[in-house]
């Protein structure tokens, strides 16, 4: 279900992109082609239209992505691995190492010798 809802949030992404992309803008834009006089549609109402199919698929894009979340955070409540990590037991002093060394360090040191 998660796949099949990012693929149509693609698809209106898309969508919505194409929207944009037609609609007039400042300079005129492509949607200034459809102002002839003898269109079913005029320019108003084709500049009605794309604004509101835009709103509408920003609307789904945003319903979708709550959609997403859901699954998502309900599919993360499962465990990601079957291995379980076991944690050492932590060591008790009576269980360390000896680490006393088995030569006795001497506690003089020796003369150097002179050479005169």
């Amino acid at each position: 279900m998660y796949i099949f809802i990012t693929i149509l949030i693609l698809l209106a992404a898309i969508l919505m992109i194409l929207a944009v992309l037609v609609q007039k803008s400042k300079g005129g834009g492509l949607a200034s082609g459809f102002s002839s006089s003898n269109q079913i549609m005029g320019v108003r109402k084709t500049t009605d239209f794309l604004e509101k199919f835009t709103w509408t698929l920003a609307g789904i894009m945003i319903v979708l992505s709550i959609l997403t979340a859901k699954f998502t955070t309900s599919q993360s409540n499962t465990p990601q691995s079957q291995v379980e990590v076991q944690q050492p037991a932590p060591l008790s002093p009576s269980a360390a190492p000896d680490v006393t060394p088995g030569l006795p360090i001497p506690t003089e040191v020796p003369a150097e010798p002179t050479t005169e």
